[in-house]
């Protein structure tokens, strides 16, 4: 019988150990959001083939960078391209995007109008440690020359009073 108690003083512990650190978070975050926009213009291949570097205007304002994670060709005619974007901004901070999906339609065989691209904003450093928001741009990209440029605009939120 010592043992029976043991065993479920031991699973009472371990449910409160779990359960406990849950019970002291604030599920709701305060947020101030805000409008940007500004340009990004980069250079492909800086890196790596697939990783672009380069600089951001605006309310952003720093540097970007972002990988190329796939090229699909659509049956409409359209290229998709699948982004990874990581941008440090003048002050030090970071922020850190989900994979995005440009939609492009093709000018030529090397240069690609963007026709839809949407990226959204999941955390960062510093101020933008909880950031969510999201960009949408209109740009072009020549893989010819290995050039972009994108004018960005949308909405990012800052949580407040951490």
């Amino acid at each position: 019988m010592p043992i029976q108690k043991m065993k479920w003083s031991i699973a009472v512990v371990a449910a409160l150990l779990i359960a406990l650190p849950a019970l002291g978070q604030d599920k709701t975050v305060a947020r101030q959001c805000s409008s940007v926009g500004g340009t990004m213009s980069t250079n492909l291949a800086v890196i790596g083939k697939s990783t672009t570097m380069g600089t951001v205007t605006g309310d952003l304002k720093g540097a970007v960078a972002a990988t190329i994670l796939n090229v699909t060709q659509n049956s409409d005619g359209t290229v998709s391209f699948t982004v990874l974007h990581h941008i440090v901004n003048d002050a030090g901070d970071t922020i850190t995007f989900a994979r995005a999906t440009a939609l492009t339609m093709p000018l030529s065989a090397t240069r690609f109008a963007i026709i839809d691209y949407p990226v959204h904003i999941n955390g960062g450093t510093g101020k933008y440690a909880s950031a969510t928001g999201d960009l949408d741009s209109i740009g072009e990209v020549d893989l010819g020359t290995g050039q972009t440029v994108f004018r960005y605009t949308g909405k990012v939120c800052l949580a407040v009073g951490q």
